[in-house]
């Protein structure tokens, strides 16, 4: 029986493709002046809506249709990691979004993915589960959010005075998706402390 017979795993894998043609958008297009790709970037903000906006879908389908399988468990939110680690890795190198999307904030984000990973397989491997918490799910839209807006800022030749508002906006976002995100970790560390004290059943 194929993995993608049913339609939770065919989303996810299409997750994936299209997370694969909005990095080769960047690849190709990002060194450009921004005032030189409108056309491409505003592709590259619609597909990333597109691709993030069905996060919940295969899940939800999987859960309603009890289609559930550990194909679905490790590649979507392995999915997740690269569309929203890959697009900021982007957002961190081109030109145009290099001064929304510091190298800090791709590290610590990077740190934290990496962390919850590890903590995740090793809670598992004794036995428990821990599934993603409310603070995690929060971090995770607050970063396809922020990307977002960071794309939003060069899909069009905006009024200056709108400009700078989204300029701000995508900055404020920024920032805040870093406390999210570290917060995330900090929680995920302390409930893995509670976890295997017995704490937590």
């Amino acid at each position: 029986m194929s993995v993608f017979e049913h339609w939770p795993n065919r989303i996810t894998a299409s997750r994936f493709a299209g997370a694969l043609a909005l990095f080769t958008i960047f690849a190709v297009y990002g060194a450009a002046p921004a005032e030189t790709i409108r056309v491409p970037i505003h592709i590259a903000f619609w597909l990333f809506i597109v691709v993030a906006s069905t996060d919940a879908l295969d899940g939800y389908l999987a859960r309603r249709d009890n289609q559930v399988s550990a194909f679905g468990r490790i590649a979507d939110p392995f999915v997740d990691k690269v569309l929203i680690v890959g697009s900021m890795i982007y957002l961190a190198t081109m030109p145009w979004s290099q001064p929304f999307m510091p190298a800090t904030v791709v590290v610590l984000t990077l740190a934290r993915e990496f962390l919850v990973t590890a903590i995740r397989g090793y809670v598992e491997s004794v036995g428990r589960e821990f599934p993603a918490d409310g603070f995690g799910k929060f971090k995770m839209i607050m970063q396809c959010i922020t990307v977002g807006a960071v794309l939003c800022t060069q899909i069009v030749a905006w009024p200056p005075a709108f400009y700078d508002f989204l300029a701000f906006l995508a900055h404020a976002l920024v920032w805040t998706t870093l406390v999210a995100t570290v917060g995330s970790g900090v929680t995920y560390t302390l409930r893995t402390r509670r976890i295997l004290l017995g704490d937590e059943s």
